[in-house]
């Protein structure tokens, strides 16, 4: 049982470190492209900017999750 405890903790630390990290590298990015990356998705409706967005994400998110695992 203190395994169980023990294992559920440490996936819970390591979820909470991977959207952190991604969450961080978002911004980082958004700060470097010009303009604001959410002004231009949400109210411009600029679906190039979201897909650029998705792309930088989803690719984040595999490096991220090969990295703890």
């Amino acid at each position: 049982m203190e395994q169980v405890l023990l294992n559920l903790g440490l996936s819970a630390l390591f979820a909470v470190l991977g959207f952190a990290l991604l969450y961080l590298s978002y911004r980082a990015i958004d700060m470097l492209t010009p303009g604001d990356m959410s002004h231009r998705i949400f109210e411009d409706g600029n679906v190039a900017v979201a897909i650029l967005g998705a792309a930088f994400v989803v690719g984040l998110a595999l490096i991220i999750a090969s990295a703890i695992a």
